[in-house]
């Protein structure tokens, strides 16, 4: 085995510093990646950022999340690839939302496309133990940022379905985080959703009424093609919604 291959494997992800701080010498260090990218042992993920090649299967040795979470020292996992991690999501997509401070393009490596997604609050982020390199938000701060954000990724059937395969959420985090964003319509969409699962949560009235009472007057539509108004929430929405997970599918006309 070349030279550098064992060291570098053990890391998830490199970038040629890292490399360098191997070596001790710039020249060296492009030269040993070089070298391994043409025996096929390390591939480029994008702009200064790598992986070593598993020689057993020919596959990165650097995890889809671990890869998200190496883009930038403020990358972190979020929204329904959050629930992915949690194993909470049904649905496995070819798309990681990567939630970051700072701006990146998205990219394509090995099959999978990272998407940027613009950072709006930052508490609720943790690290799991038993893990290095991943960051990705708690599972209060992923339910409220997926119910912000469904129309635009993962739609409401597949939020509702990772919503009925969580046990339990605490309300106070809910509330830190939903206070956080400080927008009606938030308080409004999940205060409607979540009272529909509060017993299976085990979320108290107070935290319904808690919601209710921040959604303002306005009257809003939770998705393009709502008809059924509800009053106490102020809010148009689908017919059928909570029948749409039962029927695997689509709204039943």
């Amino acid at each position: 085995m070349l030279v550098g291959y064992t060291q570098l494997v053990k890391l998830n992800t490199f970038t040629m510093d890292d490399v360098y701080k191997l070596v001790g010498n710039k020249k060296t260090a492009s030269s040993l990646v070089f070298r391994l990218s043409k025996k096929g042992l390390v591939k480029k993920i994008r702009n200064n950022l790598y992986t070593c090649i598993n020689v057993a299967d020919e596959q990165p040795v650097a995890t889809k999340y671990h890869i998200a979470c190496a883009v930038n020292n403020t990358a972190y996992l979020s929204h329904h690839s959050a629930f992915e991690y949690m194993g909470i999501s049904n649905q496995v997509f070819y798309e990681i939302y990567v939630s970051s401070e700072k701006r990146f393009d998205d990219f394509e490596f090995n099959g999978i496309t990272y998407k940027y997604v613009s950072s709006k609050i930052s508490s609720g982020v943790m690290e799991p133990k038993n893990t290095q390199g991943i960051r990705v938000t708690t599972l209060e701060r992923t339910v409220v940022d997926s119910i912000k954000d469904f129309e635009k990724i993962g739609g409401l059937e597949e939020l509702l379905n990772c919503i009925e395969s969580i046990p339990y959420l605490n309300e106070n985090k809910l509330i830190k985080y939903l206070d956080a964003y400080n927008l009606q319509f938030l308080y409004q969409k999940a205060g409607f959703l979540l009272e529909h699962y509060k017993d299976q949560l085990q979320l108290s009235d107070e935290f319904i009424l808690y919601c209710r009472n921040k959604t303002g007057k306005s009257t809003r539509y939770l998705t393009k093609d709502s008809t059924k108004y509800v009053n106490e929430w102020r809010l148009v929405v689908p017919e059928y919604i909570f029948q749409i997970t039962e029927q695997g599918g689509n709204f039943l006309v």
